[in-house]
């Protein structure tokens, strides 16, 4: 018999949700691969231990599965919010489930990865380094969730504040993908000086998640959003670089959106309305200083 539907019950849109779902499902069988990586190196060490090249090539093909698994992470991650601001289906409920499936994917899973991965001559270092990195990832969502349940001013804008987390977990699946490749032909590099340098990274970008510095969201780009021919054709050779260079074009693109936050307050506003999709009659993407000085 059906019943009646209690009024105190979120509501819960399929299609978003079943993306989220998704993201989810990939940051899972991210961890998976990681640990299934590491069961394997257990299987094959002896009594002395393995040399980084022996483990290297004992767990390369587990952890580039992860790294697989992260961006796609990252595409489910993009899709549910579009397809739930396409739907006018974004809710409460949504909102939570993409916060408790990012930890997952976009903290559990690149932590993880980056310590065991690449880290991993570091010993308890490389493990601290990582739960720093979760630790910030986690009061970075719960900041935004805080943020996005207040009532929304005339005029806010849409901005991030801080790096958001997918955008970090890019960059560090992206660049232990390429230095995997790198790998391959110079089984010295992790016992070089790209561990310091990665282990650097990630505490920056921990730091960065919980910063002040604004991104922007992108959140006014949809399927009825107007496009120039130029702009088509610059997105057309981004799609067949990244396919063409596949290990290097992910942490440039990363890269690119993580230097944006900084250099973008010194970005005209007409260069910025064209990079960041937004017309006339729509709000500035920055707040002025005062609103700025209210929100923090």
């Amino acid at each position: 018999m059906p019943r009646e539907r209690d009024p105190d019950e979120p509501k819960i849109y399929f299609l978003p949700n079943l993306m989220t779902a998704l993201n989810l499902a990939c940051g899972f069988f991210a961890v998976l691969m990681i640990f299934k990586g590491l069961i394997e190196v257990q299987k094959n060490t002896g009594e002395l231990p393995l040399s980084a090249k022996e483990y290297y090539e004992i767990s390369r093909r587990y952890y580039e599965y992860a790294i697989l698994l992260i961006f796609g992470s990252c595409l489910f991650d993009l899709l549910d919010g579009r397809l739930a601001r396409l739907g006018g289906q974004e809710s409460p409920f949504g909102r939570e489930f993409d916060s408790l499936a990012d930890i997952i994917s976009f903290g559990m899973a690149p932590a993880m990865l980056l310590s065991k991965a690449v880290l991993f001559p570091l010993g308890n270092a490389g493990w601290a380094i990582a739960l720093v990195y979760l630790v910030c990832g986690a009061m970075r969502l719960a900041r935004f969730n805080c943020l996005a349940a207040l009532p929304k001013k005339p005029g806010a804008s849409s901005d991030f504040r801080g790096l958001p987390i997918p955008m970090a977990a890019g960059f560090i699946a992206s660049l232990t993908f390429l230095l995997i490749d790198l790998y391959k032909s110079d089984h010295e590099l992790q016992l070089g000086i790209w561990k310091y340098i990665l282990a650097s990274a990630m505490l920056g970008l921990s730091l960065l998640m919980i910063s002040d510095v604004r991104y922007p969201s992108f959140k006014r780009v949809d399927w009825k959003t107007r496009g120039t021919l130029g702009a088509i054709v610059i997105a057309l050779l981004l799609v067949f670089a990244t396919v063409q260079f596949r290990y290097v074009m992910p942490v440039v693109l990363f890269s690119l959106f993580l230097l944006y936050g900084f250099i973008r307050p010194w970005v005209s506003q007409k260069l910025r309305k064209e990079i960041e999709v937004e017309t006339d009659d729509e709000p500035s993407a920055t707040l002025p200083d005062e609103e700025v000085r209210k929100e923090v």
